[in-house]
């Protein structure tokens, strides 16, 4: 019964991602902005959501057992961006590998890309030193975490500042495909675009917030710690919108959209979700947790780089699902 419950939530989150996909097309395209906004704050922030909630749901109001709680809470703050920035970035490339081969390219809005990635590294460098600082010094943790969220808004005022010179470039954002409430009758105007949003997104939520209930005693039938089946398993349901996102905009040609709404969660779980882990869980340096951050700095290394030398092909976002293959190796043998 609890695997079928996580398989009903999976399927929740699916419908939920397209319903909401459909609504911020439109939405960006009736606001005016750029692919790079609507793909790195409005998609990313929106999908983001199911995996903000598991995290706050389960060290605020989670089960009766404290160290369950906190488990839960570190395993989907750290498997979100691991997930995002390995198994979800993989996938983009399985998606067009027959429409534009192995050795086919990538064509996202490079600027946006670039400042996505180096503002997730920074921050997410800061989880990690945040590891081996002890519990005693709460002020230097209080310090990192501060300056972490400090991070993403920067981020938000630099991401918004670069919107109108994209827009102008051609960057903006169109919808393809008609509302789902406009099927129904409804007008295309802003009050019915937030009305879907918001349905989509409580269903999102739904899901994730179906799945704290079913965790731990899923971790007790398959014989694994509820931290590692965390890691794995919480990510794969949470991240479904980003990765189904992505996929169905990059499938369109839609490359800037479709990286930015990857990048963009990258930096809002990157910053503010790991600020809430550092203060409110033990935050420490266990095998599960060190590797998976090493792994997901790794790869946003490798994908900054092939930024740098000046573009993406399809398979080298391969290299990104090999090193999630890795840490399943390391946490699960």
């Amino acid at each position: 019964m609890v695997f079928f419950e996580l398989f009903l939530m999976l399927i929740v989150i699916l419908i939920a991602a397209e319903v909401f996909t459909n609504a911020l097309e439109h939405l960006g395209e009736k606001l005016g902005i750029s692919e790079g906004v609507t793909g790195s704050l409005f998609a990313a922030v929106g999908t983001a959501l199911p995996e903000t909630s598991v995290p706050l749901l389960a060290l605020l109001a989670g089960t009766q057992n404290l160290q369950t709680n906190e488990e839960i809470g570190v395993g989907a703050i750290l498997g979100a961006p691991l997930m995002l920035a390995t198994l979800s970035i993989s996938l983009m490339a399985f998606a067009v590998l027959k429409k534009r081969g192995a050795f086919g390219r990538f064509h996202p809005e490079k600027t946006g890309l670039r400042r996505d990635l180096d503002f997730f590294i920074v921050a997410f460098s800061f989880a990690a030193l945040a590891l081996f600082i002890p519990h005693t010094q709460a002020a230097i943790r209080g310090a990192l975490g501060f300056g972490m969220v400090l991070i993403y808004f920067i981020y938000i005022l630099l991401t918004i500042r670069a919107s109108k010179h994209l827009v102008s470039s051609g960057h903006g954002t169109e919808a393809e495909d008609p509302m789902f409430l406009c099927r129904l009758g409804l007008p295309n105007n802003t009050v019915v675009i937030v009305l879907q949003l918001v349905f989509g997104l409580g269903l999102l939520v739904a899901g994730a917030k179906g799945f704290i209930h079913g965790v731990e005693e899923a971790a007790q039938i398959i014989g694994v710690s509820t931290l590692l089946l965390s890691l794995l398993i919480i990510p794969i349901a949470t991240e479904l919108p980003e990765k189904v996102n992505s996929i169905l905009w990059v499938r369109k040609g839609k490359d800037t959209l479709a990286f930015g709404n990857i990048t963009g969660a990258m930096v809002f779980q990157g910053t503010l979700l790991p600020a809430i882990g550092i203060m409110l869980t033990p935050w420490e340096p266990r095998v599960e947790v060190l590797s998976g951050l090493v792994i997901t700095l790794l790869a946003a290394i490798w994908l900054r780089v092939l930024v740098a030398r000046g573009g993406i092909k399809i398979w080298h976002l391969w290299v990104n699902g090999l090193m999630y293959l890795i840490y399943l190796g390391i946490v699960l043998l």
